[in-house]
């Protein structure tokens, strides 16, 4: 019988539950705490659950670096996410201080700067405001609200007719 959330209620066995996050693994990049999460919600059991994670890392359907990676990356190019919003995503995700500082060190700086300033010229031309201070406070407040850097901002808004 399912429950309202989807999920079957049925319990499975550690087997069919390494297999089964082994599927969950290959679909796409997971954090070993998505992992986790998962294999409680299938009704495991602590020391099954850390088992089938060591596992799934040694069979190479999980890698926390890959992980990171793949989540900056993608947060960053497809929904033009700043710094400080993908740190707090992969924080979420409880990754650790050195895989979160080398996943946002793989984000190219020039690409970076690129993206904030298509996003700032998108709102612009969006933008209503007509009285250039409150022009501009709406426009840091955007940029600062998809999570990249109070010092970019003001850079390329100085820098730029916005």
């Amino acid at each position: 019988m399912d429950d309202l959330s989807g999920q079957s209620q049925k319990k499975l066995t550690p087997r069919q539950a390494k297999d089964k996050a082994g599927v969950y693994c290959a679909y796409q990049e997971r954090s070993q705490q998505e992992v986790r999460d998962k294999l409680y919600l299938w009704g495991l059991h602590r020391t099954d659950v850390e088992q089938i994670i060591a596992e799934l890392i040694m069979d190479g359907f999980l890698n926390e670096e890959r992980f990171a990676m793949a989540y900056a990356s993608g947060k960053f190019r497809m929904n033009g996410w700043g710094k400080h919003k993908i740190k707090q995503g992969l924080k979420q995700k409880a990754v650790s201080a050195p895989l979160i500082r080398a996943a946002l060190a793989g984000l190219d700086n020039q690409e970076y700067r690129d993206k904030l300033l298509g996003l700032l010229q998108a709102k612009a031309r969006s933008e209503k405001e007509k009285h250039p201070n409150k022009r501009k406070s709406k426009l840091v407040r955007y940029a600062l609200g998809k999570g990249y850097e109070s010092e970019l901002i003001f850079e390329l808004l100085n820098d730029n007719d916005l």
